[in-house]
């Protein structure tokens, strides 16, 4: 069992998640609250709220704590793809697919990000549809929109 803590943030309450050694979750709570774990504000769940706190500061780029997402084979390939794509760039679903040598994997790779238990971190936000347009998003695309406008916002200061 490990913790998890909710903090206040400039696209919603945003639960973060651990297992003790490493971020297992972050996610948009919506008042969703996990039964398993105990509500509390570890040390590691301390750093990355801190981390995350600077992304959104626009003064992070990358985090630096170990990750620890629950996932199959597919799953891990597509989020490790994610954590390539540089920040305040998009790729997409088939761009993705190519990178795992899965070329005719799109949908899968959209179920995957789908799937990412680990948002903003491992940054399914940065993947968009094929004609440049925002698509899918677990946070919705409001959100999807707020975060790579802030990463671009950074880019041009």
């Amino acid at each position: 069992m490990g913790n998890v803590f909710f903090y206040s943030t400039m696209v919603g309450e945003i639960g973060i998640a651990d297992n003790g050694t490493a971020i297992t979750k972050v996610y948009f709570s919506r008042g969703h609250r996990p039964e398993a774990q105990e509500v509390g504000e570890s040390a590691l769940i301390k750093t990355a709220a801190a981390q995350l706190k600077e992304y959104f500061g626009g003064k992070r780029k990358s985090f630096e704590f170990p990750l620890a997402p629950e996932g199959t084979v597919f799953q891990q390939a597509v989020w490790e793809a994610l954590q390539v794509i540089p920040y305040g760039e998009t790729r997409s679903y088939k761009d993705i697919a190519v990178s795992i040598n899965q070329p005719n994997a799109a949908r899968a790779v959209g179920m995957a990000n789908n799937r990412n238990p680990i948002a903003i971190v491992i940054p399914c936000h940065r993947v968009i549809g094929a004609n440049g347009k925002l698509v899918g998003y677990g946070g919705g695309l409001d959100i999807k929109e707020k975060l790579l406008g802030l990463e671009q916002a950074v880019l041009v200061n």
